[in-house]
């Protein structure tokens, strides 16, 4: 198992820091705490530090506290490796990227509070801006894990000669980021129009006089098991294609993680949609994302050849990297 460098390990770090304020700003949108600053930013309620706040307003305020970290390490991981990497070196791409996106995830969050997008508010402006900032979230976490694997030795991505494998990891990566956007918006309706019976939950989805929000919820499911399927399907053929120990075992990852993630979206659908489920189902969201990540970048940095069964005489069959992001954990 390959040791982690001293940059790998940042990049680890940051990339773990920013999982942990992803689920609490899931957390202060389903307890509805996000006007708790009121519509003042950077400022909370006018002030730098609130006093004698209330629990929403402590709640919001340890987000943007925590998102402020965050942004702050991201900086510090961007100015340590572009002074540490050489000029055209993957990592230094994947700082720049990681830059990009926190910054937009800020300003996506500056936008939802300005403009009191925020707690009851149904407008359809929260709506694409919570699809958006989940879009975001999910370029943000691809590129820190892309910057690690390529701080730990990971060689840059392949996508010319690669055919059907960069096409098919390609939609995948799609089918998930919809995925994701459509679960943001799920969440969203669950959160704004609670019910006290999955009967009844279930005759409002389908009710032509329901909230655009709630017939919108019955989509996710449909689409979680589509992807699930296709994902395990070209993950499945792409191992057996590129049967290297860290690719098997990525896609093992992957298979298992999905399984959980459609256990855990059912219970939070038969639970109706507790906080704490609702949590859980984004941290599983999470990891499957950044797992699928791992897979196409160990697939994709592999030489591009042609596309044949595998087999004992196979060039790749048993090729094993030791920057693969499966050897560094």
């Amino acid at each position: 198992m390959g040791k982690l460098n001293k940059y790998a390990k940042f990049a680890w770090f940051v990339l773990g820091f920013n999982i942990l304020v992803v689920l609490w700003g899931a957390y202060v949108r389903a307890t509805g705490a996000g006007a708790g600053c009121g519509s003042h930013w950077p400022s909370c309620n006018g002030e730098v530090v609130p006093q004698a706040p209330e629990l929403e307003t402590m709640i919001e305020f340890l987000h943007r506290l925590t998102s402020g970290a965050a942004l702050l390490l991201v900086l510090a991981l961007l100015i340590w490796f572009l002074r540490a990497f050489p000029k055209g070196h993957p990592a230094r791409l994947g700082a720049v990227l990681t830059s990009v996106f926190i910054i937009l995830e800020a300003l996506v969050g500056a936008m939802l509070v300005l403009n009191e997008w925020v707690a009851g508010d149904v407008s359809i402006g929260r709506v694409v801006s919570q699809g958006i900032h989940l879009l975001n979230t999910f370029l943000l976490l691809a590129s820190l894990a892309l910057t690690a694997f390529w701080a730990g030795g990971g060689e840059r991505l392949r996508l010319k000669g690669q055919g059907w494998l960069a096409w098919g990891l390609g939609l995948g990566a799609v089918l998930m980021l919809a995925l994701g956007v459509s679960g943001a918006i799920t969440a969203l309706g669950d959160t704004l129009f609670k019910v006290d019976s999955l009967a009844e939950g279930l005759a409002a989805d389908f009710h032509p006089e329901s909230h655009f929000l709630v017939r919108l919820r019955v989509w996710h499911p449909i689409l979680a098991i589509i992807t699930a399927l296709y994902t395990a399907f070209v993950s499945l053929l792409a191992a057996m294609f590129y049967p290297s120990p860290p690719v098997k075992r990525l896609t093992t990852g992957l298979i298992i993680l999905l399984l959980v993630q459609l256990a855990a979206g059912l219970v939070n659908l038969l639970l109706l949609a507790p906080v704490a489920m609702q949590i859980v189902h984004l941290l599983l969201a999470d990891l499957v994302w950044i797992n699928y990540v791992w897979l196409a970048a160990s697939l994709l940095s592999l030489p591009a050849v042609a596309a044949q069964p595998a087999s004992e005489d196979t060039p790749l069959a048993g090729l094993q990297r030791e920057s693969d992001p499966i050897e560094l954990l």
